[in-house]
């Protein structure tokens, strides 16, 4: 996770990717599929930021490795607080975590779940949420107060896949 590049009032940040403003003109963007952004401010110090999470919980041969997805959120918070956020004050809104393709694993649900459980574990009210389905999500952020606005992109009809027959080796001779 790294710190978007943008300063200005307008902030896009991708995958793997934070921002965080004091701009009362300030906007952060982002696009999402399965991905989960994590929108926190301050209301009273008027200071916020999100994040962009591509994968938060992962899965070895030892378990379930939370390390990416703390990294982010600690992140995010840390540099809130650094602006003179006070921990105690934080609230949150989460988008994403849609399942995008159908078949696959449902990394969104996963993506969605550990920052609902993060948020309540630290204690940051949960004010809002639009997390899972099938559309991806455009997402605008206004830090210096907290709004957000979502805009869904209609989900690709299902594709069927037709396979081309296999076709036997033969050697001329039929057996019956």
């Amino acid at each position: 996770m790294k710190r978007a590049t943008g300063r200005g009032p307008n902030i896009n940040i991708t995958q793997d990717e934070f921002a965080v403003s004091d701009r009362h003109d300030g906007v952060i963007t982002t696009i999402l599929g399965s991905c989960v952004a994590t929108c926190i401010w301050d209301p009273i110090v008027k200071v916020g930021g999100m994040n962009h999470i591509l994968v938060a919980r992962s899965h070895t041969a030892l378990g379930i490795n939370d390390f990416a997805g703390i990294n982010a959120m600690e992140l995010l918070i840390n540099a809130l607080v650094r602006m003179g956020a006070d921990r105690g004050r934080l609230n949150a809104k989460v988008f994403g975590g849609a399942a995008m393709i159908n078949g696959l694993s449902d990394i969104g649900h996963a993506n969605a779940s550990f920052v609902l459980e993060f948020l309540e574990r630290e204690g940051i009210p949960l004010i809002g949420k639009s997390i899972g389905g099938g559309s991806a999500r455009q997402i605008r952020f206004f830090p210096s107060d907290g709004r957000a606005m979502q805009r869904t992109v209609a989900a690709p009809p299902d594709l069927e896949v037709k396979r081309k027959p296999v076709q036997e080796e033969r050697n001329g001779v039929e057996l019956f």
